[in-house]
């Protein structure tokens, strides 16, 4: 189990995880549904499942790709921790349990879960046709607050709908910081990015702009929600780790790429959904 946990990087679940919360408590409190222990869980464990079928699904895909670029030779597949079938079953079963867990959550999930597996997964081939590969992944993560909001209520929503597209945004933004690293060995095995395709400067100056929508969707929901004091201090937050970001990096100098990829955008996400956590409950009481 160590090192599947080791393959799928669990703690990068930090990023959506956050939001697929701020979904479920959404659907809860603006549709008025009551409050169920269970379902929450089983909103937890689809987050889960999905991430682990997407994160070693990449990791299987990418396996020879990632024994030729020095900084991912030490990965567990090309290091022998983990074999490829090893990686593919663990896939499978994740794949699974997550359509699994949506037949016991409502109809609407349920025939919704193939389509968001099949996301998930097709990100880790986009790198070999378009530099929009970015987009992909944030689409991917960006279903996460709309199927928890799915999940609570059975329906669509305005709201849920922003957070997605501001999850789809930051992702795909914070995404192409991390492409910075591989800019000139995608070019070299003729792999997609946006760094590859536009060169650093052009490239962060993207992120730059994705970043830009992604704040504006983050407080777009204050035109439709009745939001207090709390939610405008995450939405503050939010938008000062996205500028923060792109302090640390510049075109000459992408030294502190792991510091603005996790670090930052770990706090982002957490920070956010905890005000937004802490505004339902102070509605409540």
């Amino acid at each position: 189990m160590k090192k599947f946990f080791s393959l799928v990087l669990f703690a990068h679940s930090i990023f959506a995880m956050p939001f697929a919360l701020i979904g479920f408590f959404l659907g809860v409190t603006q549709a008025s549904e009551s409050f169920n222990w269970y379902l929450l869980l089983a909103v937890v464990l689809c987050m889960v499942f999905a991430r682990n079928a997407a994160m070693a699904f990449n990791r299987y895909l990418d396996r020879d790709i990632d024994a030729k670029n020095p900084r991912t030779v030490t990965r567990d597949i090309p290091a022998g921790r983990v074999s490829a079938n090893e990686a593919l079953i663990f896939v499978i079963v994740n794949c699974l349990l997550f359509v699994t867990t949506t037949y016991f959550i409502n109809p609407l999930c349920f025939y919704l879960s193939p389509i968001a597996i099949f996301v998930v997964l097709f990100y880790s081939y986009t790198k070999r046709f378009t530099a929009l590969c970015h987009l992909v992944l944030g689409l991917g993560l960006g279903l996460a607050p709309i199927g928890a909001y799915i999940a609570v209520t059975g329906e669509f929503a305005i709201i849920p709908v922003l957070y997605a597209f501001a999850v789809l945004f930051w992702v795909s933004g914070f995404d192409i910081i991390y492409a910075l690293q591989d800019e000139e060995f995608d070019r070299s095995e003729k792999l997609h990015s946006i760094p590859q395709a536009l060169g650093r400067k052009n490239a962060l100056q993207l992120s730059s702009v994705l970043h830009v929508f992604s704040a504006c969707c983050v407080i777009a929901p204050l035109y439709f929600g009745n939001f207090g004091w709390p939610y405008y201090i995450g939405v503050l937050f939010f938008c000062s780790m996205l500028i923060y970001q792109h302090r640390l990096v510049k075109p000459n100098d992408i030294s502190k790429v792991d510091r603005a990829f996790a670090t930052t955008n770990g706090y982002a996400s957490v920070v956010f959904a905890l005000c937004f956590l802490a505004d339902v409950y102070l509605k409540s009481r």
